[in-house]
C-alpha cells in the first residue's frame, strides 16, 4: 500500500482520502528499504487482536519520532490550498513547487515558524516532488552571503547550495526518490530527495542599513522555484515587493499548531506513505500502521490512541520547546546540537529541534547555540538586567557572519521601540570596550545613552531565551574549541 501511494503522483489530500477509504483491519505491508539485507519474519501478524494499552504504547512512541514528519506533512496539506504567492502575517507562503521571497527582514508578527531571525531576508516554498521535479534558480549574489536550505520530509538536508559550497549562478533541479527522467540541458546539478515532500528556504544576508536594503533588491528578484515544465533555460525574475500581503490567521502568541494531537493519527499514515522507512525502520512502520488499522476499525482503540497522543504531546513534546531540555551541554549553561539537518535515527533531537526551532541549517552552514539560563542557572526573565561580554577577538569565529537574537517565552520577537531583535555583524554601530571586548546589554528598560547602541531589548515581563547563530562557521566554532560567554545578571 505504501509504495503504491508513494508512486501515485496524487497530492497528500487525495492520498489521505484513499488511505482512509480503503484501509481494513489487517495491517498493510510495508515496502522494504533498498538496504534491507537480513530476512526477518513479518510482523505484526495480520488480524491480530490488540489491547488499548498496547495501542497507547505504540502511539506514544510514534508521536515522538513521527512528530516532525507529521509537522511537515500538515504544512504541505495547508499550502496545497494556496492559489497564489502571499505573505501571511509576515511569513512568505507559496503554492506547492513554488517559493515566495520577502524583501526585508521578517516581521515580528510571523507565526508560521518559531525562532525566525532578522539577520537574513527569507524565502520559503514546499516541494511536492511526486507532482513534478522543480527548478531552483541561483542568481549572482556577488560577495553577499547566501545559503538555500533544502530539506526532506524528515527535515534532513539533501542539497548543498550556498556561498560555503562555492555554488555558481545557474539552475539546479530537485527530484523525488523514484524520478527516472533525463536532466534538461542547462541544469547544473540534480539533487535527489529520499521523500517526495520537502522544504526550500533561501537565506540572504542583509545588514541593518537603508543602503543595503536597497542594494539587495535586484538579487532577490532572481530567486525563484518552479515546476520543471516551466524551465526554458532563461533566468526568470519577479518583483517580490508586489506579492499580496495578508494578516496572520488568528492572534495567537505561539507558533501555528501544525501537529494537533487529536488529528495526529489521521495525518500519520500520509506522512509515512511519503517517507519510505530508513534501513531498520520497517518493523517500526509495520507496528504503527497495524495500530492505525485497528483504530480505524475499533472506536475504543481510536479513543485510546487519541488519549495517548494528547498525553505524549504534553509530556514528551512540550518539554522539548525549552532549549535547556535537550542538546549538548556547554560551559555557562549554553547548549548546542551537532547533527542538525542530518538527524538519521536520532529521533529525540529531531523532534526537539522541530518543536523548538524547526528548519535549522546543517552545522557547516550555520552553528546554533541556545540559552535559557544565566551563569548561575536561573531562568532568564525580563524583570532583570543582563550582560553578555565577548572578550577581545572572541566573537563567534565565522567566515560568514554572526548574531545574538532574543526570543520571548513563545520563541518569537517581543515588539520594542527600537524594532531591534538581534545584534551582530549586521549592526554597524556596535561599540567595543577600551580593551577590545564587546558587551551586549540585555534588559527591558533603556540603558544609559552610551550603551544604547549595544542594547538588545528584552520583554518587560516573562521568561526569554538567547540564541547565537554563526553562519559559515570556522572549525573552532563547530569542533567545540569556541563556546559563548556566560549571561551575567546585573543589578
Amino acid at each position: 500500500m505504501l509504495s503504491k501511494m508513494t508512486r501515485s503522483g496524487q497530492v497528500l489530500l487525495a492520498v489521505s482520502a484513499f488511505f482512509w477509504s480503503s484501509v481494513s483491519v489487517v495491517a498493510q505491508p510495508v515496502e522494504l528499504s533498498p538496504d534491507w539485507a537480513v530476512a526477518m519474519p513479518d510482523g505484526p501478524v495480520p488480524g491480530t487482536r490488540i489491547t488499548p494499552e498496547y495501542a497507547e504504547l505504540v502511539t506514544r512512541d510514534a508521536f515522538l519520532w513521527a512528530w516532525p514528519l507529521v509537522n511537515v506533512t500538515n504544512r504541505r496539506i495547508k499550502f496545497s490550498q494556496l492559489p497564489e504567492n502571499v505573505i501571511s502575517g509576515g511569513a512568505p507562503l507559496a503554492p506547492l513547487n513554488q517559493l515566495t521571497m520577502l524583501t526585508d527582514y521578517i516581521e515580528p508578527d510571523e507565526r508560521a515558524v518559531a525562532c525566525p531571525n532578522q539577520d537574513v531576508v527569507y524565502g520559503a516554498g514546499l516541494v511536492a516532488l511526486d507532482q513534478s521535479p522543480v527548478i531552483i534558480q541561483v542568481p549572482d549574489f556577488g560577495d553577499r552571503f547566501w545559503v538555500y536550505q533544502v530539506v526532506d520530509l524528515r527535515t534532513d538536508s539533501f542539497a548543498q547550495l550556498g556561498k560555503m559550497y562555492g555554488t555558481q549562478p545557474g539552475f539546479y533541479m530537485l527530484v523525488g526518490p523514484n524520478w527516472k527522467g533525463e536532466t534538461p540541458k542547462g541544469v547544473t546539478k540534480v539533487f535527489r530527495s529520499s521523500t517526495n515532500t520537502g522544504n526550500v528556504i533561501p537565506r540572504v544576508f542583509q545588514d541593518d542599513t537603508a543602503e543595503d536594503r536597497r542594494a539587495i533588491q535586484p538579487v532577490l528578484s532572481g530567486i525563484m522555484m518552479y515546476p520543471l515544465d516551466q524551465f526554458d533555460g532563461t533566468m526568470k525574475t519577479r518583483d517580490w515587493a508586489s506579492v499580496k500581503k495578508l494578516p496572520s490567521e488568528g492572534n495567537s502568541n505561539s507558533e501555528t499548531p501544525w501537529v494537533p494531537p487529536e488529528t495526529f493519527f489521521d495525518s500519520l499514515p500520509v506522512a509515512l506513505a511519503n517517507a519510505p522507512p530508513m534501513p531498520g525502520e520497517e518493523a517500526r512502520y509495520a507496528q504503527v500502521l497495524s495500530v492505525v488499522a485497528a483504530a480505524k476499525a475499533d472506536p475504543e482503540i481510536r479513543k485510546a490512541v487519541d488519549k495517548a497522543a494528547a498525553d505524549a504531546n504534553e509530556h514528551l513534546i512540550e518539554p522539548l520547546f525549552q532549549f535547556r531540555n535537550y542538546g549538548l551541554p556547554l560551559p555557562n549553561n549554553w547548549t548546542t546540537t551537532s547533527n542538525n539537518a542530518a538527524f538519521g535515527t536520532d529521533y529525540f533531537t529531531r523532534a526537539a529541534v522541530a518543536k523548538s526551532n524547526i528548519f535549522v541549517n546543517a552545522p557547516n552552514e550555520t552553528k546554533y547555540f541556545y540559552q535559557d539560563l544565566d551563569e548561575n542557572g536561573t531562568r532568564l526573565n525580563g524583570s532583570r538586567h543582563y550582560t553578555v561580554t565577548f572578550a577581545k577577538g572572541k566573537t563567534p569565529p565565522v567566515n560568514g557572519f554572526w548574531s545574538l537574537t532574543l526570543y520571548n517565552e513563545h520563541h518569537f520577537f517581543e515588539p520594542n521601540t527600537l524594532k531591534r531583535y538581534s545584534v551582530g555583524t549586521k549592526n554597524k554601530s556596535l561599540k567595543y570596550n577600551e580593551d577590545g571586548s564587546l558587551t551586549i546589554y540585555v534588559q527591558a528598560d533603556e540603558p544609559p545613552e552610551e550603551f544604547k547602541d549595544n542594547w538588545l531589548p528584552a520583554p518587560k515581563t516573562g521568561d526569554f531565551s538567547l540564541y547565537i547563530r554563526a553562519y559559515w562557521p570556522k572549525p573552532e566554532t563547530t569542533n567545540g574549541e569556541w563556546s559563548p560567554p556566560g549571561v551575567l545578571k546585573g543589578k
